[in-house]
């Protein structure tokens, strides 16, 4: 390959990644496209691919009033180093991270915000351990309804709070954690007063469950095993409801095994079902580093469990080292910063993997859930060298210095 110097002309055949300089002037080179392909031979350009591609599969929407920002249509990465460290051929990653607002929550978001404002609302309220609370915040911005989010204080990451704030949310914090958040909305109900946007929503739901869809029409088939992370339970009511409807149309033949990932320290749900419990046992004081799943009380619990228990599911607990260790080995493998919740999924498969309950010939897709830039505030600063010279940094990458 040619480079021409941007300042000279002169015709550069070096490597630029080693050398990306002139030869001749010492000035910058640009690579000269020596022979162009006709436009016959380009890419087409790509189709738009969001959730409102499954409208016909959602509640009654007005197409001119949708409140979007482009949510769904996340990538299914393949992640070959991940699924070798872990030892499973076909581990998948569900990058929910990728939506406008950086988590999962914008999907359902998009859909009732939007059926909030054809109802007539004008603001509107949820409480949050952070992902909704900013999710909501951006998309009554858009709507032009006014946003109220109520989050435990001191319990919520500075990031997820500052992004809430500059989308214009007034911030309310309250003494305790997300339940006791939930409750003061809870007592909004039927009041006139906002409309209410947490998973307790039904449409929220409505929107969340293309997850699913997409899952499946990325890999045209549905997996044999989706694991997610479970705070209040409504995500993987949803990704359920999903894989159901979409069986139900012919979409596909089968449906996976869900496995419910909750921290050690925030598990209720799993410990009500591994228990064989018909009721939740709630825990009253959840504690965990990962923040979007430290929640006690899951509202949804009643159909997250039998979403477990009729996919002949699993409910799995990871502890706080474990979850860490997923993180970092998400980030090291595949490139992908994920946050804490999310990596539960990645520190699940691994413990299920090393249990044998999944196989390692078995299709499995752990739904990370959020972006990694949300939730660093646990995270140290690393230890730095100080160099003068290019002669220092050459014996550090000699290993002569350390």
């Amino acid at each position: 390959m040619n480079f021409r110097c941007i300042n000279c002309g002169a015709i550069n055949s070096g490597d630029p990644s080693s050398s990306p300089f002139c030869q001749s002037c010492g000035d910058l080179t640009e690579w000269v496209m020596e022979k162009a392909p006709t436009v016959s031979g380009l890419l087409p350009p790509p189709q738009e691919f969001t959730l409102w591609r499954y409208a016909s599969l959602l509640p009654g929407i007005d197409e001119g009033g949708i409140v979007s920002l482009s949510e769904g249509g996340t990538p299914l990465q393949y992640s070959d180093g991940l699924a070798g460290a872990v030892g499973i051929d076909e581990l998948f990653i569900k990058n929910e991270g990728r939506n406008p607002t950086g988590s999962f929550k914008d999907r359902g978001m998009s859909v009732a915000m939007t059926l909030a404002r054809s109802a007539g609302y004008t603001s509107s309220i949820c409480a949050s351990t952070g992902n909704t609370a900013a999710s909501m915040a951006a998309y009554s911005a858009k709507a032009g309804m006014k946003a109220f989010v109520i989050v435990p204080k001191g319990k919520v990451t500075r990031a997820k709070l500052k992004q809430s704030a500059i989308y214009g949310a007034m911030v309310l914090e309250v003494e305790g954690n997300f339940d006791a958040a939930l409750d003061i909305v809870r007592e909004m109900s039927g009041s006139g007063g906002p409309a209410i946007m947490n998973s307790i929503n039904p449409y929220r739901i409505e929107g969340q469950k293309t997850g699913a869809f997409e899952v499946c029409d990325q890999l045209s088939s549905a997996p044999d095993w989706l694991l997610i992370p479970v705070g209040n339970g409504g995500n993987l009511t949803a990704y359920w409801k999903g894989f159901n409807e979409f069986r139900s149309i012919g979409a596909v033949t089968s449906l996976p095994r869900l496995v419910a990932v909750q921290a050690e320290g925030a598990s209720p749900l799993a410990s009500s079902f591994n228990e064989g419990s018909s009721t939740l046992i709630p825990v009253d004081k959840p504690e965990t580093i990962a923040t979007a799943i430290r929640i006690g009380r899951p509202a949804n619990w009643k159909r997250a469990m039998k979403a477990i228990r009729d996919s002949n599911g699993l409910a799995v607990t990871v502890d706080d080292r474990e979850i860490v260790k997923a993180r970092e080995l998400v980030a090291g493998k595949e490139g992908s910063l994920v946050e804490l919740a999310s990596a539960s999924t990645v520190a699940a498969a691994i413990k299920l993997k090393k249990q044998g309950a999944i196989r390692k010939e078995e299709t499995v897709v752990c739904v990370t859930t959020g972006n990694g830039l949300k939730d660093i505030d646990e995270a140290e600063a690393p230890d730095t060298v100080i160099i003068r010279s290019a002669g220092e940094l050459q014996m550090i990458l000699t290993g002569k210095k350390k």
